[in-house]
């Protein structure tokens, strides 16, 4: 049998560490030991003896987070011996590898990570409750994280400079950044005069600032963030499930 498709551009890559890039969306995870956290729903095809089990919020502290900030997604832990492959409406994967740092990303532009990476959902230091709270993913630790983004990614160097980003465009960011909400909201706003510009995150400190192409990604477009948000409620609000890790 011939073909163009057997050609070894679409062929499985192999590599060294667990994470391992396929094509620029989608990404193969090396399975022999410990687990993985992934986007539930996101596994394509896997090879091996693999175990797919939800994953709760990990106690009543960071179940109340989520369902407060409205910062979590359904997840999914990975364990057994074999070879997974992710992907998700063909959004572009990133594989970043902590080593001691933390993190800070929006949940939905997260596919996987490690297990021994940490998480929590934290409040976005400065944006604060002026903005009725604004709250983020945070991975610490040592470990790889894969994420997600509505096309090719730029990365700012916050420290140049202030840098503001539109917090529908800001995928993830250094941790120790200071993070302001920038607003300009006036009597323009009531007249339906304004430029959609009004409000923007700013940056400031030493660190980066990773930034998409889109505006729309809650996640993967306005569509499949309510699909998402209807994910995260089936059910009918509180699950005693979520609480359990």
């Amino acid at each position: 049998m011939r073909s163009e498709l057997f050609a070894q551009e679409h062929l499985e890559v192999e590599g060294t560490g667990q994470f391992v890039r396929q094509s620029s969306k989608m990404m193969k995870v090396e399975l022999s030991q410990g687990s993985v956290v992934a986007l539930a729903g996101s596994m394509v095809a896997y090879q091996g003896d693999v175990h797919f089990e939800h994953q709760g919020a990990g106690g009543i502290a960071k179940f109340v987070k989520q369902r407060l900030t409205g910062e979590g997604l359904p997840l999914m832990r990975i364990s057994g011996t074999g070879e997974i492959f992710f992907a998700n409406r063909a959004a572009d994967v990133h594989v970043i590898q902590l080593e001691g740092e933390s993190l800070s990303i929006n949940g939905a532009n997260i596919l996987a990570y490690e297990d021994t990476l940490s998480s929590d959902i934290q409040m976005m230091r400065g944006a604060g409750m002026m903005s009725g709270g604004m709250f983020n993913t945070t991975l610490s630790g040592s470990g790889q994280v894969a994420i997600l983004t509505d096309g090719p990614p730029l990365v700012l160097d916050a420290g140049e400079a202030p840098t503001f980003v539109d917090p529908d465009a800001a995928v993830c960011w250094s941790a120790g950044l200071h993070v302001q909400l920038k607003t300009a909201i006036g009597m323009k706003a009531l007249l339906g005069r304004t430029s959609g510009e009004e409000v923007q995150l700013g940056f400031v400190g030493q660190g980066f600032v990773v930034v998409q192409p889109s505006e729309n990604m809650r996640f993967g477009g306005q569509d499949s963030g309510r699909q998402v948000d209807n994910q995260t409620r089936s059910g009918g609000g509180f699950n005693l499930g979520d609480l359990i890790r």
